[in-house]
């Protein structure tokens, strides 16, 4: 019941104007490849791998520096796919419908197939804020409002419901720490 009424706040907001629709559609379909780019920006040009304006020398020296922060790279998008892939898995296996065919009123903006709990979306992107949140703190708070405006624009567009996009953060937070602890724990035996 709370679940539908937060999802119906938010769903309210589309069909409202075409900026609007725009607005919600940006950010829930074209915005979390955008993300994706930043993360792996940042990642790259806070360690020096990508800065502009490079000697040979300094291009050979960011290929060493890539060399001793791959597995910082590596981490963080390693638990950001490997949580999507288990909400993927999770969604077969709960198989909660989608808002849109919970509800005839329910005009999505936006066309999906599968099934909603826990959402893909926020899962990734929480996972991945999650990690860079461990090694760099004020980015990782900032990767996890991204994650938060991703969400609520999947609820807005009428394709998840808030439940699933929790769900997502839990997952994603859960499985971003379990990597980070594992590596940490078969880094510490080697």
């Amino acid at each position: 019941m709370f679940n539908d009424q937060i999802f119906f706040f938010f769903y309210n907001l589309a069909h409202q104007s075409t900026f609007l629709d725009w607005l919600i559609t940006f950010f829930a379909q074209t915005f979390p490849n955008i993300v994706i780019i930043l993360a792996a920006m940042f990642l790259l040009y806070h360690h020096e791998i990508l800065p502009f304006k490079k000697s040979s020398d300094e291009i050979w020296g960011s290929f060493r520096i890539l060399g001793q922060r791959w597995k910082e790279i590596v981490l963080v998008f390693f638990s950001g796919i490997f949580a999507w892939i288990l909400a993927y898995v999770l969604k077969i296996i709960i198989q909660i419908p989608r808002p849109f065919v919970q509800f005839q009123n329910v005009q999505a903006l936006l066309s999906e197939t599968d099934f909603s709990f826990p959402s893909g979306h926020s899962t990734f992107f929480m996972a991945l804020g999650m990690a860079i949140f461990f090694y760099h703190k004020n980015a990782g708070y900032l990767f996890m409002f991204f994650a938060l405006l991703i969400g609520i624009a999947r609820v807005a567009a009428g394709v998840h419901f808030p439940i699933d996009i929790l769900g997502g953060f839990v997952l994603g937070i859960v499985i971003a720490y379990f990597v980070r602890f594992f590596y940490d724990k078969l880094h510490k035996k080697v």
